[in-house]
């Protein structure tokens, strides 16, 4: 298999495009295999000239329409595949650039993603006057009774 532009770099990677690609023909054979049986039956229904026609002739027509639909929907599969490892590549790459931008800043002491650790907490500093009160009834006057 010849490699174009280091697309596929190990041998799993070629392997899943493989049964990526056999996948797509067994779904295009079939479904257009019901296609072509589809015109087969209508052209039996309505067309002398089909009938005349040889059953090595009509097996040929049924095969060749199989072939082209499972041909046509391999090499649909086999570039969705490459679109999909193209993006998950890219997206390994931007991970991999954003965490060395985080580790750059966590070295230089910039609070960043991993550096939250340090950050002070607001709220532990409040005072008790803050805080509600759990015996305050809520009539508004503060001493907690009930009047």
């Amino acid at each position: 298999m010849v490699r174009y532009n280091g697309t596929m770099k190990s041998e799993e990677e070629t392997n899943e495009a493989a049964w990526e690609a056999a996948r797509g023909a067994v779904v295009g054979a079939a479904k257009w295999g019901i296609f072509a049986a589809a015109a087969a039956g209508l052209g039996y229904t309505f067309s002398p000239l089909y009938r005349s026609l040889t059953i090595q002739f009509k097996v040929y027509l049924q095969m060749s329409g199989m072939i082209l639909g499972g041909m046509i929907e391999a090499d649909k599969r086999i570039m969705a595949y490459e679109h999909r490892m193209r993006h998950y590549k890219r997206m390994a790459r931007d991970m991999e650039l954003w965490r060395r931008y985080e580790e750059e800043f966590e070295e230089r002491g910039t609070p960043g993603v991993g550096g939250e650790g340090k950050v002070k907490n607001v709220n532990a500093g409040a005072s008790a006057s803050t805080k509600p009160d759990a015996n305050v009834s809520g009539n508004g006057n503060g001493d907690g009774s009930k009047t």
